[in-house]
């Protein structure tokens, strides 16, 4: 269940970010809302996590989770455009936070 604690906390990562960017500065009362609850479900959730997970596994996946499910709504929703060097770096980070998962023993 551990786990799941973490991938929820990182999709939460993406919720509040998505909400900040729709808030428009925090303008918009109901998606300044969303964005507080995000916030909030992401660090119950990341701290339901690292109780059975050490902190320099935990952190490092919350955020890349966060970090790539951010990009792709960037990309998907709000029409962003990156260029193709920058889908590399993406990668390696997907393939950074795989190997994080898979080298820890957890």
């Amino acid at each position: 269940m551990t786990w799941v604690y973490l991938i929820i906390a990182g999709a939460f990562e993406v919720v509040w970010a998505t909400t900040m960017k729709l808030s428009h500065g925090f303008t918009n009362f109901w998606y300044a809302a969303a964005t507080v609850v995000g916030l909030i479900l992401s660090g119950v959730f990341l701290a339901l996590a690292v109780k059975h997970l050490p902190i320099s596994l935990a952190y490092p996946i919350w955020t890349g989770i966060g970090a790539v499910g951010s990009i792709i709504v960037g990309v998907v929703f709000f029409k962003d455009s990156l260029p193709a060097l920058t889908w590399v770096f993406i990668a390696m980070l997907v393939v950074g936070i795989i190997g994080i998962k898979v080298t820890s023993g957890h």
